[in-house]
């Protein structure tokens, strides 16, 4: 199945023509840099609560301890990370989910929108004869995103689960108390938001085609053709939004553009419509997900 997925892939780029220019590819790669960069800075806006930190490791140590049958140093650990998680419920207004955690996943599928296609019609083939693992492993590839992952501690299980397990434990009933442990620490939820990496660069390069419009139509009509395929390639990726607008208006708005760049070249209104849609539309791309 490898060899043949490559031979379609190998097929794809012979009859996918049209090439990003160098000067292209960069603006995709700063696009994509300068996203990197907005995500770290939302990264550093998210409040890790050291309390609630410190409260996990002391349960994992309590799990060791307990292994080793250190009891009693085990209900002192347990009763020390339940003291840190008072600390946090004592606050005003404290959340129902507490930040522990967080990291910034980039993933972006290299190939061209014939290959995502070619992908998709190999998945779809293998889901049809009951191949669903294999055809898992090639959907997992088909992203183009940025995410920033967050882990929180749930604030209203998790020193509930830790006060029952210290019952266990001065009642002696060792094993349950690991059990319930066990699965206060499977409890935390990642709260993932997904920004797809296609409409960044759709927005990059036709606000880079904007600046140069007057002085080279050339570089400009360069950018407007990749910022299409940009689009093209997020719409294949199956990203969606709940914007008004659709990617068939937004390539028909580009290509508007593109006309005006070619004649008279006062396309300047119509930059500043087509940036405000494709930004509109990003925003309402981004997707919050609970796992």
């Amino acid at each position: 199945m490898k060899k043949v997925l490559l031979s379609l892939v190998a097929a794809s780029l012979l009859i996918s023509g049209a090439v990003a220019s160098e000067a292209s590819k960069a603006e995709s790669k700063k696009a994509v840099a300068e996203a990197k960069v907005a995500a770290q800075k939302e990264q550093k806006g998210v409040k890790i609560v050291k309390e609630a930190v410190d409260a996990v490791s002391l349960t994992q140590k309590v799990l060791v301890e307990l292994d080793k049958g250190n009891k009693d140093q085990a209900i002192k650990l347990l009763q020390d990370a339940i003291g840190k998680l008072e600390v946090v419920l004592a606050a005003p207004n404290a959340p129902a989910l507490i930040p522990i955690d967080s990291a910034i996943e980039v993933v972006d599928f290299p190939g061209s929108i014939e290959e995502i296609k070619t992908a998709l019609i190999t998945a779809k083939a293998l889901l049809r004869e009951n191949k669903v693992q294999e055809a898992r492993r090639i959907l997992d590839t088909l992203r183009s995103e940025i995410v920033l992952k967050v882990v929180n501690l749930p604030l209203a299980s998790y020193p509930a689960a830790l006060k029952l397990a210290a019952k266990f434990l001065h009642e002696d009933r060792i094993d349950e108390a690991k059990n319930v442990l066990s699965a206060a620490l499977s409890t935390f939820v990642e709260i993932d938001v997904v920004t797809p990496i296609p409409l960044v660069q759709a927005i990059h390069l036709v606000e880079a085609a904007q600046k140069v419009a007057q002085e080279d139509k050339g570089k400009a009509l360069e950018y407007l053709a990749e910022a299409k395929r940009a689009l093209r390639k997020a719409e294949v990726l199956g990203y969606v939004s709940d914007s008004d607008t659709t990617y068939k208006q937004l390539e028909e708005m580009i290509e508007k553009v593109e006309k005006e760049v070619r004649g008279k070249n006062k396309a300047e209104k119509l930059f500043e419509e087509l940036i405000k849609k494709l930004k509109e539309f990003k925003e309402k791309a981004v997707q919050t997900i609970n796992k």
